[in-house]
């Protein structure tokens, strides 16, 4: 079986030109498998009001746009879901103080690759003609104006000092770029036979780990330049509650067990060379408290209003847990959402389909230990700018 992305190496390509979540709305999009997310980002609303009670609110007679940014938009309803949010409960406190709420601008941020269409489409019309109040009462209309921004957030994005809340879920733990060391067969940190840090060896992790600070200290530096005084930032990225770099809690059961057998299954049937394999990083890592605090603290941009780790629960969501082949075709979709673009760039389309349903077969039968242990942990992150 040959496969058109044989000579493709993701990690020689520049990530943020192909890295994003599934667009469109089939059956594996991000749109139609962000539901856990959407429930994640509920049961954490009440962090994000702790945040934007904190954020200062302009009181002059013409103020500039309030401005809300979502850095890592994706391409389903969630984000549209906070940016409303947001805005509602801003304009409650401009009421509450018996201040005009002024215009709102709100920016969906991805990589180019984002589909943006497809979260433009599923925008609900804006409310012209109207005053804040009746575009906040009207239901199914949002009363902010919107732009979509692409580009990565590791870099400049906006004018200095235009932003006054920069919300970003769910995708801070996606690197960069996937460690130079962890591809170079010649480095004591390459990781060969898997294609997750998950498990790996000492030197791959010191590699993932520094790489992951490094990004935040650049994410940190472009973000202090951007934001108001008085602005703030409500970050949520996955976590682990283990000291130990190469135990990834959640994310590692998504991607180092029925995802990482399935590769070893093409490698095993002669479908894809072990060296293709081993070429396959997913640039992921989840940090602990520590990790991430060691950078909020050593950028100095930022003061800590809150830093937690939060349980989030199972990435997946399933009318029938009894149900083996709906728990396997969930996790497969699950994971295909979130990588499967990386794969068909590595694999191409064709081995990318015999690689997920591996991963449906593996996850079926093992139905009953996916749903009790696949449990994400969250770093929650409030931090104020002055």
């Amino acid at each position: 079986m040959s496969s058109k992305g044989d000579n493709v190496a993701v990690c020689n390509m520049k990530l943020e030109r192909l890295l994003s979540m599934k667009g469109g709305k089939g059956q594996d999009s991000y749109a139609n498998n962000s539901q856990a997310q959407a429930m994640h980002a509920r049961s954490m609303l009440h962090l994000l009001e702790e945040t934007l009670d904190n954020v200062h609110l302009n009181s002059s007679t013409n103020p500039s746009p309030f401005t809300a940014v979502d850095l890592g938009c994706s391409s389903g309803a969630n984000t549209i879901h906070i940016i409303d949010f947001i805005v509602k409960h801003i304009s409650k406190r401009f009421d509450s103080v018996g201040i005009d709420p002024p215009e709102f601008t709100a920016f969906f941020s991805d990589l180019p690759s984002n589909d943006f269409n497809t979260l433009f489409q599923l925008l609900p019309p804006l409310v012209s003609n109207s005053c804040m109040e009746e575009c906040l009462a009207a239901d199914g209309n949002r009363s902010y104006f919107v732009a979509g921004v692409p580009g990565s957030f590791y870099r400049r994005l906006f004018p200095a000092r235009t932003i006054d809340i920069f919300h970003s879920a769910f995708s801070l733990h996606w690197l960069s770029q996937v460690p130079e060391s962890v591809t170079d067969r010649r480095s004591a940190a390459y990781n060969r036979g898997r294609v997750f840090i998950h498990g790996a060896g000492e030197k791959m992790a010191t590699a993932y780990k520094r790489q992951f600070q490094a990004d935040l200290a650049e994410f940190l530096r472009a973000r202090a330049a951007e934001v108001k005084r008085g602005g703030a930032m409500f970050l949520v990225c996955l976590g682990r509650t283990s000291v130990d770099p190469t135990d990834q809690g959640g994310a590692g059961l998504l991607f180092g067990t029925h995802f990482q057998d399935a590769w070893d299954d093409l490698v095993s049937e002669g479908l894809v060379a072990a060296e293709k394999r081993d070429g396959f990083n997913i640039p992921v890592f989840a940090p602990s408290l520590q990790d991430f605090k060691e950078v909020v603290e050593a950028d100095g941009s930022f003061t800590i209003e809150k830093l937690v780790v939060y349980k989030g629960g199972s990435p997946l969501v399933v009318s029938e847990p009894d149900d083996a082949s709906e728990v396997g075709r969930a996790f497969a979709s699950s994971c295909r959402s979130v990588a499967g673009v990386l794969v068909e760039a590595h694999i191409g389309e064709e081995l990318s389909n015999e690689l997920f349903s591996r991963v449906e077969r593996r996850a079926t039968i093992h139905a009953k230990d996916v749903l009790v242990n696949l449990q994400f942990f969250h770093i929650v992150a409030s931090l104020s700018f002055t």
